[in-house]
């Protein structure tokens, strides 16, 4: 459905130029979700709003590369076809609700502008879908909450209203960017389980853009893990967690909690801090924060290649062989 080739964005600042995605290339199968994980400044966001022509420009310019969406090349699309696109074929959950919804525009007039546009709806045959959406999500009473405001909603409400927003006119393909980073944990369990059954229901391919690997365990077919806009590792999520990789992927997971650390101890933390983006070093980008880095990784930055004896599509881009390292390791 999504096939992405050498995707490269740069940023431009105080007549600084830096490079934020290198040669991103990657594909998403119908049907599947995708999950890609990565530290904050990672790229995880930044390449999905250049897909979908949403990146500010400037300061941010795409350098380069391919995004075939069913055929279609959207990184050469004209604006007026990729807004047929966005919302219609495209549907996008943003990070932020309060910030994504509009303060001055109700719940409903939010949700039938989508089916209007995309749909041909008229106002009344929108709102009552609009309803119908409401509910569809959770949200009870639907039909009382359509005059609403975003205001009069919590966190979790508002999340559900832009997830009923995204699906409304049933795309091919839902981009998640973060959307329970700022939910509680029960209100995301249920965010989960909203998407997953929605997912099912409506055929839809999604690639979720989240931190946290725990939501992508749950909720995902493939992980991607992003590191300085490069692809770090990919994998079956099976596969990667049983037996990442990459060192990168490996710190991430031993910063969860789980049962092997003592009570009231601390827990494990990737050292350093994520590159100066203006200033990359040679190699892998991930090499300074490297406890297994060899000479190599200081001065080649790798490419991706299969992991010799995984499932296929199992890839990572490391010189190092991380099972025998951590063998070695005291």
């Amino acid at each position: 459905m999504l096939e992405i080739s050498d995707l490269a964005v740069g940023f431009s600042r105080e007549g600084r130029f830096a490079r934020v995605i290198h040669d991103l290339s990657y594909s998403v199968e119908r049907g599947e979700t995708l999950g890609i994980v990565g530290e904050s400044g990672s790229g995880k966001s930044v390449h999905a709003l250049a897909l979908l022509g949403l990146l500010p420009q400037p300061p941010g310019k795409v350098l380069g590369g391919r995004a075939l969406f069913e055929g279609e090349d959207l990184l050469a699309l004209p604006e007026s076809r990729l807004r047929d696109l966005r919302g219609g074929r495209i549907g996008v959950v943003f990070q932020d609700p309060m910030t994504a919804l509009n303060p001055v525009l109700t719940i409903g007039r939010q949700i039938a502008e989508p089916l209007i546009r995309h749909k041909g709806l008229s106002m009344r045959q929108a709102l009552d879908r609009a309803a119908e959406l409401l509910d569809l999500v959770g949200i009870r009473d639907a039909r009382r909450r359509l005059p609403q405001f975003p205001h009069e909603f919590s966190g979790g409400m508002r999340q559900r209203v832009m997830i009923a927003i995204a699906i409304s006119c049933e795309p091919a393909l839902l981009i998640a960017d973060e959307p329970t980073t700022a939910l509680d944990v029960t209100v995301q369990g249920q965010i989960l389980d909203l998407m997953a059954g929605l997912r099912e229901r409506l055929g839809m391919t999604m690639i979720w853009i989240t931190h946290d690997m725990g939501v992508v365990a749950g909720i995902a077919d493939t992980i991607q893990v992003m590191y300085a806009g490069r692809i770090m590792e990919r994998g079956p999520v099976e596969a990667v967690f049983a037996s990442p990789r990459s060192a990168y992927t490996w710190g991430l997971l031993q910063s969860l909690p789980h049962g092997a650390h003592p009570p009231g101890g601390r827990l494990r933390q990737i050292p350093g801090q994520p590159p100066d983006m203006f200033n990359l070093p040679p190699g892998d980008p991930f090499a300074p924060r490297n406890p297994f880095a060899t000479e190599r990784c200081f001065k080649e930055a790798p490419p991706l290649r299969q992991v010799p004896g995984s499932v296929p599509g199992h890839v990572v881009a490391a010189w190092y062989d991380l099972p025998a390292a951590l063998q070695a390791a005291p």
